[in-house]
């Protein structure tokens, strides 16, 4: 057997960041609404309180600053604040908080999102959070996971998963396409799911793609059984997620010159619309609060198709 390549206790240090006014702002509005779901959501199961034994397998620690959204009247802040983010393997502790950050994955519809993240929890060969280090309340600021939707076929959530793909799915063009992946395709493609609290500093991106891909890269080599390893080939990634689309993006004189056409949430679903052999947009019920720069904006749910043999998507995402 191959020598399993060490991953854990990689210390890395970047330097201090800064928002933008417009980034601050949708920062402000995400980090209420987030608050808010977390006050006002359903009963989930309680969480532990951290601690060194307990937190999970920690797999390196970033030291960034971070924008603040509240200033004291007693002292003058400069807008950053100082935390050490830390990446560590799921565990059933981390239910809640990333129950909460994939409360709206499927827009607003009823299905098995518990279902859904107890999957994303059990496999912990492939998936990584993000958390702060030591804090007190144990919250996840972000996940990345791969799940093979052939393996998991027969599972509620999955099957709700698929169901709601195909019918979103508008473009006659892709719709064939889709179904195949889904269907007899499906051994070899993996649901590529990655979400985040608004305000998550960028420098955490690339390690934390970095440790997705190699994980899954190490899975078909030290996955105990062949049959284990070759749920981690995949061939392809299906991708959900959200972008900003222009209200007159259909019209020829609808935008200034200004206007982008799309505005991307996460700045990395740029770079893999680029390189998606296909997507397609559909409109969502779920409308976030918009800030006043976005006034010319809706929502829009996103799904793109990304070949999984594309080394120029970390090449990118280092270099943007």
């Amino acid at each position: 057997m191959p020598r399993k390549p060490v991953r854990h206790r990689r210390l890395m240090k970047y330097q201090p960041l800064t928002f933008s006014p417009f980034a601050r702002q949708v920062a402000r509005v995400a980090s209420s609404c987030m608050s808010n779901r977390q006050m006002q959501g359903p009963d989930l199961p309680k969480k532990s309180q951290p601690n060194s034994a307990g937190n999970g397998s920690r797999k390196n620690t970033l030291k960034v600053k971070n924008e603040h959204s509240e200033s004291s009247d007693e002292e003058e802040f400069d807008g950053t604040v100082q935390a050490d983010f830390a990446f560590f393997d799921p565990k059933p502790d981390d239910f809640h908080g990333v129950k909460t950050l994939l409360q709206t994955y499927l827009d607003d519809i009823e299905w098995d999102l518990s279902g859904f993240v107890d999957l994303i929890l059990e496999q912990t060969t492939v998936g990584t959070v993000v958390k702060i280090e030591d804090d007190e309340d144990n919250g996840i600021f972000a996940l990345a996971t791969a799940l093979n939707l052939g393996r998991y076929k027969d599972h509620k959530c999955l099957m709700e998963v698929k169901e709601f793909l195909l019918k979103v799915s508008q473009e006659k063009d892709v719709i064939d396409d889709l179904r195949s992946l889904l269907g007899k395709e499906a051994e070899s493609v993996g649901l590529l799911v990655s979400q985040r609290v608004m305000n998550l500093p960028p420098q955490l991106l690339p390690p934390l793609y970095d440790a997705l891909f190699d994980e899954v890269s190490w899975a078909t080599e030290d996955e105990p059984t062949e049959e284990l390893r070759n749920f981690f080939r995949f061939k392809f990634y299906i991708i959900v997620s959200k972008v900003y689309k222009h209200k007159n993006a259909h019209q020829k004189k609808g935008t200034s010159a200004s206007d982008e056409e799309i505005i991307y949430i996460k700045p990395e679903d740029e770079i893999f619309h680029e390189l998606s052999s296909w997507s397609f947009e559909f409109s969502l019920h779920a409308q976030q609060l918009a800030t006043h720069e976005l006034r010319d904006y809706r929502q829009m749910g996103l799904v793109m198709a990304v070949k999984a043999d594309k080394p120029a998507f970390r090449q990118q995402l280092k270099s943007s």
